[in-house]
This record gives structure tokens, C-alpha cells and sequence, in this order.
């Protein structure tokens, strides 16, 4: 049986951690990762899914009119994304975004960002995590709560930046206690499902893992 082959966006750099983690993790549920990027922006016809993973901000100019710094933006890594996002849904093949590609995906339907959520913060921690020190609410049913089979996770926390408004045909399915977004999917029953934390860095966790599972059907 050969393995499903799942595309992967994300920065150009050579020494990538998401990269290798996310490739790891569709190892062990039995895909195989390809890499897109900015030096290698072909998308392949034959993808059974795609991950828009995480990285830098998105470029303000796609959800609002805020200025931001130009040394945390890629705009050419952005179309491209938009690109892979727009292709996948002409196909209906899966869709798993992680963190800026959860933001991403719900800037592609229209929705909008918050550009830093520094200020939203009263009970969860301001400081970047990558262990799974903050607890998630899950809705059930959800696509997200069939997957994992809980309405509460503990996640990792890398983003300054989240989900505002919510794009078309995207719901909210998970929050922490702040109230602030962790999760969203499509709203029709697409599968689309966009994460905030990175479960590539906790694919040691089954639950973190059977998102990447997820991609295997």
C-alpha cells in the first residue's frame, strides 16, 4: 500500500524544526511529506492533502490596514500559500493549517486577524511555549473533537497573532480561557481544519498525533 502523499508549506530555510517535525509525524502515521516553499513553489497534482504550517506573521495588507513590521512579513510565502489553500479547495483534498496557517486559511474565506493579542491575555501566559502548558476547550461534536476524542486538550503556544473575525463558511470550534481562538473548521462539513498550537512539536502526545492521523483518510 502506498503512502499518501500530504504537501507541506513553509519557510525556505534549510534548517526548518517544523518542518522536520511535521515530516516526522505524518511518518509515523503513514504519509509522506512533501515540501513547498518559495524555492520550490510547485504544487503536485497528485496530493491527497496539504498543511499550511506555521511561521511568520501574515502580511497585514491581505486582512487590514495596520502597519507592521516588513522584517516579520513574507508576502511571497503569503500568494503562495493562497495559492496551495485555493488549489486544495478546487480539489476538495484535506486541509490542515497550523498556527499562521489557521490564520491564513481564515484570511483566504475573508475573515481577520489580530495583529498582536499581547493585550487579550488575563489569564492564559504571554510567554511562548512550545510544551503543552495551556488548556483548550473543544465543541462536540466538531471535526476536531472527532479526531481526538476530547473536549479538552492541553496545547503548546507560539503566536502573538490570532483569529478576529471569523471568514465564510469557517466556525469557531475551539478557545482557550481567554476566549481567544484555537481552532476553527469549515462550517459545511469540508474538511478544513485550522489549529493554533503545533502539534508537530507534541506529535509524541496520540492526540497530537491523530491530527496528523486525520490526513491519513
Amino acid at each position: 500500500m502506498s503512502r499518501r502523499l500530504i504537501g507541506v508549506t513553509g519557510n525556505a530555510r534549510r534548517w526548518s524544526p517544523s518542518w522536520w517535525c511535521i515530516r516526522l509525524a505524518l511518518l509515523l502515521v503513514g504519509c509522506k511529506a512533501h515540501r513547498i516553499s518559495v524555492l520550490n513553489p510547485d504544487i503536485p497534482g497528485n496530493l491527497d492533502a496539504i498543511i499550511i504550517s506555521g511561521g511568520d506573521d501574515i502580511h497585514p495588507s491581505l486582512y487590514s490596514t495596520e502597519e507592521h513590521d516588513p522584517d516579520e512579513l513574507d508576502l511571497e510565502r503569503d500568494q503562495l500559500e493562497i495559492q496551495c489553500i485555493s488549489s486544495a479547495m478546487d480539489r476538495s483534498i484535506p486541509i490542515l493549517g497550523i498556527c499562521r496557517g489557521a490564520q491564513l486559511i481564515n484570511v483566504v474565506r475573508g475573515g481577520s486577524l489580530y495583529a498582536d493579542i499581547d493585550h487579550m491575555r488575563n489569564i492564559t501566559s504571554r510567554k511562548p511555549h512550545l510544551y503543552p502548558h495551556k488548556r483548550v476547550a473543544i465543541e462536540a461534536p466538531s471535526l476536531l473533537f472527532s479526531i481526538i476524542g476530547r473536549t479538552a486538550i492541553r496545547v503548546n503556544s507560539l503566536h502573538h497573532q490570532a483569529v478576529k473575525d471569523v471568514g465564510e463558511s469557517l466556525k469557531i470550534i475551539a478557545t482557550d480561557r481567554d476566549g481567544i481562538v484555537q481552532a476553527i473548521e469549515d462550517a459545511k462539513g469540508r474538511s478544513v481544519l485550522g489549529v493554533q498550537w503545533h502539534p508537530e512539536y507534541l506529535f509524541f502526545l496520540p492526540p497530537q498525533l491523530a491530527i496528523f492521523r486525520w490526513l491519513r483518510q
